[in-house]
């Protein structure tokens, strides 16, 4: 049985502490690429914030109910990498990425589902964004000084 295609909308959450260290996850199917929690939606009509709460959650065992979860109310339109591409109905080629911050308590623990990473690292917002292998994502974490004030 083929599974559902992916929705092309979907979430990248930048979970940090009031310090701005950002934690940051190892993709279990590419190696060496650091992300935020990212994912999309399981229907067309979920909101977007019960797709970041869920994503948190299934990816990080964070509950992002118990932290400060912000729709950044930003959108970032990119080209869906070709190795993802056959996850997505045919003719898909670009995904719609809605950018929330997550600020939970340093010392927050992290319980990651080892089919999607396999090893997270909390690092200064500035590192962090260095060690993102999306663009988007660095992006989003630059401007973590600005969605704090």
């Amino acid at each position: 049985m083929q599974r559902p295609y992916k929705i092309p909308q979907s979430v990248l959450v930048v979970i940090h502490t009031p310090e701005l260290d950002v934690l940051l996850i190892n993709r279990a199917d590419a190696p060496s690429f650091w992300q935020s929690v990212t994912g999309s939606k399981d229907h067309p009509d979920e909101p977007l914030e019960t797709t970041a709460i869920r994503e948190v959650l299934e990816e990080t065992g964070i509950d992002a109910r118990a932290g400060l979860l912000r729709d950044w109310g930003l959108e970032n339109i990119y080209e869906i990498y070709p190795r993802w591409r056959h996850r997505y109905a045919p003719g898909v080629t670009h995904n719609t990425e809605h950018v929330f911050g997550l600020q939970v308590a340093h010392g927050t623990p992290v319980t990651l589902n080892p089919r999607e990473h396999t090893a997270w690292q909390w690092l200064g917002w500035r590192a962090a964004a260095d060690a993102c292998f999306s663009p988007s994502n660095a992006e989003a974490i630059l401007l973590l000084p600005q969605f704090q004030r």
